[in-house]
């Protein structure tokens, strides 16, 4: 049977799964408006449909590690490619919001696993040298999934229905399980120790308690008090968990790669500033659609604009790295990414629809060059030994930033009602949460100022240190 020894074909295969999930994330962005129609609730409040997802992978990412060093990376990978493509069709089917969300749960457990495990099988195989390249070759096909996501949902679900976007999965799942078989040899499971059941069980408790309050908080869709008594014991039970990992031997998620200075400013400024991007991909869709009256075709085809920047900024992330380092390109580049948050709450319907794809496009590339740098700054000085968690802690923190983007954006247009007396969003309302957005996304320039000059210069080459 033939295998790819290859870190770049590894990392392409790997990335048909990227292409799912990022696909998958953008068909239901545009798709919101028109399955919140069919199953008769509010569009905002149909963000559920989105972090129940998203809640569903911070909660089960942690697992993925132990699991694929326990039971084998690849073999991990597929079945969890076979849940995902499963759990699709199931949402395509589902008629209410009880089973959506359901539906959703399920997918997220397949995400879950199918991710970060596929990216264990890639970094296992790549030199630190070989990081920036086999990074940007892993990112670069997952691309294709929001770059195709918004055109290619808006007009299934304008031609047919809006669960033909998630039918779409079922080919491309088969194709990915395909090449995993036969292309992708297996990593040898080994010894993670007992399973931290303790702190799985608390850092999951933690992180549906608080994303389960603030989803609800004041959106009259739970009683009054379910909110406030979710974040509270959230809290709690964040405080036991970060208590517990200190304390355990061999934790579910390891604090200890947090006093890596690279990996820490990657996970906590790049969580700020993802949460703060991540509300363009909820936000932008519903204000085409809402208050320019767009259709979800026409609405696809601006919006992949962003995607289409992200993915032309691939090519270039190599060798700005390479000039400028780490430290320069983030925190440049932080300030930058800002501005194109804000820029879109100046969108009005006089704007010409080719200006809005413009920014949006400029917009992307300043993003990707983020996601990237941070993606690969990450796993800079992490020791072989510490992958597994590491890439566990990764996956985590991307999905908690996204699933508290949607909410960020939610409850910014919420608020923003409040204040206007609006009873539904608005171009006023819209240009707030644009606002908010960018000011969380500013907010992570100061750790990122505070890197060492010299921070992951094995990885980018900079100064002459690369490989």
């Amino acid at each position: 049977m033939p295998r790819a020894k290859d870190p770049r074909a590894v990392a392409a295969i790997v990335a048909s799964a990227l292409f799912m999930q990022n696909l998958d994330s953008s068909v239901v962005a545009t798709a919101l408006p028109a399955m919140a129609r069919d199953l008769q609730v509010d569009p905002v409040h149909l963000s559920v449909a989105i972090t129940s997802y998203l809640v569903a992978l911070c909660v089960f990412i942690p697992v993925s590690g132990w699991v694929a060093d326990r039971f084998g990376a690849r073999r991990v990978f597929m079945a969890a490619i076979v849940i995902f493509t499963a759990a699709s069709a199931l949402v395509g089917l589902s008629q209410g919001v009880v089973s959506l969300v359901a539906a959703r749960i399920l997918q997220g457990f397949g995400g879950a696993m199918m991710v970060p495990v596929g990216r264990l099988l890639l970094l296992r195989r790549v030199s630190k040298e070989e990081l920036v390249v086999a990074m940007t070759w892993l990112t670069m096909p997952g691309l294709l999934g929001p770059v195709f996501g918004p055109p290619v949902g808006g007009l299934l679900t304008d031609a047919f229905s809006w669960r033909a976007v998630f039918w779409l999965n079922i080919p491309v799942g088969c194709l990915g399980l395909l090449l995993v078989w036969f292309f992708i040899p297996e990593v040898e499971p080994q010894d993670p120790g007992p399973m931290d059941i303790r702190g799985l069980t608390l850092w999951g408790l933690s992180l549906a308690l608080l994303m389960a309050g603030l989803e609800t908080i004041g959106r009259g869709i739970a009683p009054p008090w379910f909110a406030p008594v979710a974040l509270l014991a959230g809290v709690v039970a964040t405080v036991m968990a970060v208590r517990h990992s200190n304390r355990a031997a061999r934790p579910a998620v390891d604090l200890s790669l947090m006093r890596l200075p690279s990996f820490g400013v990657s996970m906590g400024a790049g969580t700020l500033f993802r949460v703060g991007a991540s509300t363009l991909p909820f936000l932008l869709p519903l204000k085409l659609q809402i208050v320019f009256g767009l259709s979800a075709s026409a609405s696809g085809a601006i919006t992949f604009a962003t995607a289409l920047g992200a993915f032309a900024m691939k090519p270039l992330v190599r060798p700005l790295l390479k000039r400028f380092g780490f430290r320069a390109v983030l925190s440049v580049n932080a300030v930058l990414a800002a501005i194109g948050v804000a820029a879109c709450a100046l969108f009005t319907q006089a704007w010409p629809l080719v200006a809005i794809f413009a920014v949006l496009a400029a917009g992307g590339l300043t993003r990707a060059l983020q996601f990237t740098s941070l993606g690969t700054l990450a796993f800079a000085d992490v020791p072989q030994g510490k992958l597994a968690p590491a890439t566990a802690m990764t996956g985590t923190m991307q999905q908690l930033g996204q699933a508290l983007g949607v909410v960020l954006g939610s409850l910014s247009l919420e608020a923003a009602m409040l204040v206007t007396g609006a009873a539904s969003p608005g171009a006023s309302e819209f240009g707030i949460g644009f606002l908010v957005s960018a000011a969380v996304v500013l907010m992570s320039l100061p750790s990122m100022l505070r890197l060492p000059a010299d921070v992951g210069a094995r990885v980018s080459g900079h100064g002459g240190r690369g490989g």
